[in-house]
This record gives C-alpha cells, sequence and structure tokens, in this order.
C-alpha cells in the first residue's frame, strides 16, 4: 500500500487557520507562563545564584547536595509522599463518591450540597478553626472533648508534638481536598448519557455497582483524568497547611514537605540555584506520578 504522501504545513494551515488562531492565545499563554518557566529553572538548577551576583554555572553540584547532603530534603521528601500516599487516593474517592452520591440527588439540594462540600476549599479562613480546634490549651475543642470523656488527663501541645502533626495535616488536607476535582465528577456525572442505563438493564446490568462500573467510569475517562492530575498536584505541593498550622519549621521538620523546602531555600535564602533544583525534582516527580496514574486510569472500560 501506498502512504499517504503528508500535507505542507502551508496547506494544512490555510484548511485550519481558524481554529490555529483560536488556540493562539492559550498557545501563548501556554509558553509564557509555564514551557519558559520550566526551562528556565532548569537552566538555573545547574547554577548558583543568590539573586546579588550572575549566575555561576555549577553543573550538577547542585542535585548531589540535595540528594546526598541535604538531611532536611530527605525528611521534606519522606513527609511530602506520607501525605500525598494517603490524601491523594483518599480525597480522590471522596470527591468521586460524594459526587456520585449527590448528582442522584433533586436539583436544589444537589447545588445546596454542592455549595456546602465545596466552601472549606474556598474557606480563606479555614485554618482558623483547625487552630482553634488542636488548639494546646484547655478551650481547644480536642482537649476539651478529650478530658471530658476521659480520654486525656491535661491538653495536649499537638502542634509542639512531632507525632501528632503529620496526622493532624492529613485530617485538614482532606476536609480541604473537594476543590477543582469535586466539580468537575459533579459536571462529568450530568453528562452521562442516560440512554446507555436504559441500554445496559436490558443488556442484564443488575445493581448500581455495575452500572458505575461499565457505565459511568468508562463515560467519565476525561474528568476522571482531570481529577486525577488536580489530586495529584495538590498532594505534592501541600505547604501553606503546614506553615499556618505547624510553623516555619515545624518540631523536628515534622511538616516540612518539598514545597516548603523549595520556600525556604527561594524565599528566605535567597538561593535561587539551589531552589530551582528542588522546584524541578518536584517537577519531574508529579510528571512521573501523572502519567503513571493517568495509565491506569486508561485501561477503566
Amino acid at each position: 500500500m501506498n502512504k499517504k504522501k503528508k500535507e505542507p504545513f502551508s496547506v494544512v494551515w490555510q484548511r485550519h487557520k481558524s481554529k490555529y488562531l483560536m488556540i493562539l492565545p492559550f498557545g501563548l499563554l501556554f509558553v509564557l507562563f509555564t514551557v519558559l518557566p520550566v526551562a528556565a529553572a532548569m537552566l538555573l538548577s545547574l547554577t548558583s545564584f543568590n539573586m546579588a551576583e550572575m549566575p555561576k554555572f555549577v553543573g550538577l553540584e547542585n542535585y548531589i547536595n540535595l540528594l546526598v547532603q541535604d538531611d532536611i530534603f530527605l525528611i521534606a521528601v519522606k513527609n511530602t509522599f506520607v501525605l500525598a500516599l494517603v490524601t491523594g487516593p483518599l480525597s480522590y474517592l471522596m470527591c468521586f463518591m460524594l459526587a456520585w452520591l449527590i448528582n442522584e440527588l433533586p436539583p436544589i439540594p444537589r447545588a445546596f450540597l454542592t455549595l456546602v462540600f465545596y466552601a472549606p476549599s474556598l474557606s480563606g479562613n479555614a485554618f482558623m478553626f483547625w487552630k482553634l480546634f488542636f488548639s494546646s490549651d484547655s478551650y481547644g475543642f480536642a482537649n476539651a472533648w478529650g478530658m471530658k470523656l476521659g480520654i486525656i488527663d491535661e491538653p495536649v501541645l499537638f502542634f509542639s508534638t512531632a507525632e501528632a502533626i503529620l496526622p493532624i495535616l492529613i485530617i485538614v488536607q482532606l476536609w480541604l481536598s473537594l476543590g477543582v476535582s469535586f466539580l468537575a465528577f459533579i459536571a462529568g456525572l450530568q453528562t452521562v448519557d442516560k440512554s446507555l442505563y436504559e441500554a445496559a438493564a436490558v443488556e442484564g446490568i443488575k445493581n448500581r455497582w455495575q452500572e458505575l462500573w461499565y457505565i459511568t467510569l468508562p463515560s467519565m475517562k476525561p474528568q476522571l483524568m482531570f481529577g486525577a492530575v488536580m489530586q495529584i498536584t495538590n498532594s505534592l505541593s501541600i505547604s501553606s497547611i503546614s506553615t499556618e498550622l505547624a510553623g516555619f519549621p515545624s518540631v523536628a521538620y515534622a511538616g516540612h514537605t518539598i514545597l516548603i523546602h523549595l520556600h525556604d531555600y527561594g524565599n528566605v535564602r535567597y538561593e535561587m540555584g539551589y531552589a530551582c533544583t528542588i522546584a524541578v525534582i518536584l517537577f519531574f516527580i508529579m510528571l512521573i506520578c501523572n502519567v503513571l496514574v493517568q495509565k491506569l486510569l486508561r485501561k477503566i472500560g
């Protein structure tokens, strides 16, 4: 068989010119604010740059120091992966299951509950509630209830106890996780063709779980992919929760994450070359995790 001759770009441009012009603004913004910053970070990660002097090329020295000599970074990696492995899958399942259940309700209750569950991710004072809840004195809700029920004899210094910080961060992150992914799942469930369920009933689908597995999930692949990307990104970029609740630095670096380590060297010490090295490592961790999860989700249906 003869291979189809590839058309010149000029011919393709004339045929699809309007489409290219429509995506041009997004393409320019993507290159300007995503591609160029990533490329610049990769170049600066090979330098020693303190923002007061010109960058000095040091090759892979920053990477070697980060992975071999920086013990705090290794603690940050451990904490980040613990938070990601717990909050990432759990928050993803929470987002989908709550969206699935809420989608079955009439329009008004559905809209109300969507707002209720989505509101914490928008609240600017969310940390104040958790600071009060885990307050180290007897006025904190956790300590007050614990002493009233006889579970503890005296107030627990939650944010001064290394063993308590990571579990608290997991709880707060899960509470805040019903964000954009949750809305994407709600929207995806609304677009599933209802006639598919009728056809499936004729073909022998007997319960809601079979409908979910054979119809709903395959019909929502774009939303599932988007939700996975968002949840992975959120779970690997936890920083403000820890600094607001546990302080900076946290006790024994119990709440220290990769992004906090990045902020430390970039915004506090102004060692931008080293900070860019941390950013590049975090970028590739996110990239690898996203690729693996997307390959897993492609097998659905």
